[in-house]
């Protein structure tokens, strides 16, 4: 029992164990949602997703924009469904929204493990099998990506990236130096950080630090970047804070917002349901 009690306590006090806590509105009834899973050529492997269909998919031929969801570490990819309100508010939004599983990838690919191309699986094979298979409107102006800790570090890099596939990017608690010293800064994610991303002066690394990448990029090409932390968040909060002022230096098109709250699935519940107006308007839902 006591050892129990012990890791009940470390794992509410360790940021990254925060996000497989129990959700203040965590529901059962899959409404609109269903599992799926296919092929990815740049991982040679099936990959898992859960995808959220609007209301009334089936009843009609239209085609609706596409928004990415990304889960956070130790996540995966049930847990925007499962450990938030998502299904109900995006009850009445005309949107698809994709959420793919990427294990502790740091949506990456691998410094270490060649056959790890996570971020081909979601920038290349992930985008063409929805693409593909749902009646989705195939072009940047109707395609957003969005996630949390682990998922908003990759939201942001892959809209800076990839700036002909989004139109918007949203990061909640954004993990934002993965590829610079978080391996440093949290010894927990230290492992795991250098089995991706390598040590201190790799190419991955440079290639995949969005301090880096902000630098050199036109701000006029570049998606519209949604950001937010908690204000308790003390892992995230200080380089949130630090990029944003990355973004506003740039005069790069963004907008920040820090609320109550720590890194934890009730401030990304909140959250949520703050951002996703934001995204639908940059869709042209509204």
């Amino acid at each position: 029992m006591k050892r129990i009690i012990l890791f009940l306590l470390l794992a509410l006090a360790v940021p990254g164990f925060a996000q497989t806590a129990p959700a203040p509105h965590q529901h059962s009834s899959l409404l609109r949602a269903k599992d799926a899973a296919f092929h990815s050529v740049s991982l040679d492997r099936d990959m898992k997703y859960r995808i959220l269909l609007p209301r009334g998919y089936e009843a009609t031929s239209a085609r609706f924009p596409v928004l990415y969801l990304l889960h956070g570490l130790y996540g995966n990819y049930q847990n925007w469904d499962t450990l938030t309100d998502l299904e109900r508010y995006t009850e009445n939004l005309p949107l698809i929204i994709v959420m793919p599983d990427a294990g502790d990838s740091w949506y990456t690919n691998s410094a270490s493990d060649p056959k790890d191309k996570f971020e081909d699986y979601i920038s290349k094979d992930l985008i063409a099998e929805i693409d593909g298979k749902y009646r989705t409107i195939r072009a940047r102006q109707s395609r957003a990506v969005a996630g949390l800790s682990m998922g908003g570090y990759a939201a942001i890099k892959l809209a800076l990236k990839y700036p002909d596939q989004f139109i918007v990017a949203g990061s909640l608690s954004g993990a934002l130096d993965a590829g610079r010293d978080l391996d440093a800064r949290v010894a927990q994610f230290r492992d795991q950080l250098l089995r991706v991303f390598g040590s201190r002066e790799t190419q991955t690394r440079k290639d995949n630090d969005v301090f880096r990448l902000v630098e050199d990029l036109d701000p006029a090409r570049l998606p519209y970047l949604y950001l937010a932390c908690g204000e308790q968040d003390d892992t995230f909060l200080p380089v949130n804070r630090e990029f944003v002022g990355k973004l506003s230096a740039r005069k790069i098109a963004y907008e920040y917002h820090e609320t109550a709250g720590a890194h934890a699935w009730d401030y990304w519940d909140r959250s949520l349901r703050v951002m996703l107006p934001v995204l639908a308007e940059k869709l042209g839902m509204k």
